[in-house]
């Protein structure tokens, strides 16, 4: 059976609107340690030079060498360090004194750091964030992180040299690095618990996987997606509810709802347009399954002073 493949994790950073910031660079030496308030967005790092002791609340403290990165999906106060053992002092006003894009701690410059955050959708939180863990820790000097130990390189040149367009190019590179840390993640980490995660880490389930979210519109069944992923029935749906917590229609009818909630949001289009769009043959079908999924009619969440109640996956 022939069926275009598409790509989840594409699908949901579009769909959650995904975007980077750079933030200040730190410089650091001696004996030092800052003390970071949970970060309202999900926090990057990354170590240019020198190494670093890297604990966050609620997790055990992990060491960070040149060309790691590291990611925060959670708000949790954190501390970066020289080592154990040294008293933190409050990062805010260390940052505020920054000159020229760097900050400072310490005594020396052994140590450097890159750093920003990604800021995502309403919906990231379920869709993307909640399958990851707390602390996304990717070891730079691994062969399977040559691509990052690149877009890291790039995004330091861009900064040092400062070329027209620095900024955007630099930030577009820190998404480069962000679906790389994710696809690391999912390779190292098979057992990424329920989810779309998990189902992609699943060599049963992804095939089924893309090819949902290729063609969402179209009238699958499991004897459809079984076909793909080249198993009986019975196989595909026991893996595909082990793996992303759901069964693969099921699994559907959330995917179509998520796209048709992005769609009014957008307002885009009228409701049996996105009905048509994302595989339902009419407005009250899809009206029937969206109330079903999030407790509101299309037309009361697409309409400005209703409340809205997001899909619950």
């Amino acid at each position: 059976m022939s069926v275009q493949q598409a790509d989840p994790l594409e699908d949901v950073l579009a769909l959650v609107g995904t975007t980077s910031h750079l933030s200040v660079g730190l410089v650091a030496g001696g004996g030092w340690a800052l003390d970071f308030d949970p970060p309202p967005y999900v926090k990057f790092n990354a170590i240019r030079r020198g190494s670093c002791l890297l604990t966050v609340e609620g997790a055990d403290p992990i060491p960070l060498a040149e060309g790691d990165c590291f990611l925060l999906t959670r708000p949790r106060r954190f501390v970066l360090a020289s080592g154990p053992g040294v008293r933190p002092t409050p990062a805010g006003p260390v940052f505020a004194a920054a000159v020229g894009g760097i900050a400072r701690t310490g005594t020396g410059d052994d140590v450097f750091l890159l750093g920003g955050r990604f800021d995502f959708g309403s919906r990231a939180r379920e869709l993307l964030l909640d399958a990851l863990p707390p602390v996304l820790h990717v070891p730079g000097g691994s062969d399977a992180a040559a691509t990052l130990r690149w877009a890291l390189a790039q995004v330091d040149a861009e900064l040092r040299e400062r070329p027209i367009a620095s900024t955007l190019v630099a930030e577009h590179l820190a998404l480069v690095m962000l679906i790389h840390m994710l696809r690391l993640h999912l390779a190292t980490a098979p057992a990424a618990g329920p989810g779309w995660l998990g189902g992609l880490a699943d060599p049963v389930v992804a095939p089924a996987l893309r090819a949902l979210h290729a063609d969402p519109a179209r009238q699958w069944t499991v004897a459809d997606l079984a076909r793909v992923a080249a198993v009986s029935r019975s196989t595909l749906a026991a893996r595909f509810k082990q793996a992303v917590g759901q069964g693969p229609l099921d699994y559907l009818t959330g995917w179509r709802i998520e796209l048709a909630a992005d769609r009014l949001r957008r307002d885009d289009g009228t409701v049996a347009a996105i009905a048509h769009a994302v595989g339902y043959g009419s407005e009250s079908a899809l009206s029937t399954a969206f109330k079903r999924v999030t407790g509101s009619s299309p037309r009361n969440y697409r309409h400005p002073g209703a409340p809205r109640t997001a899909p619950t996956r």
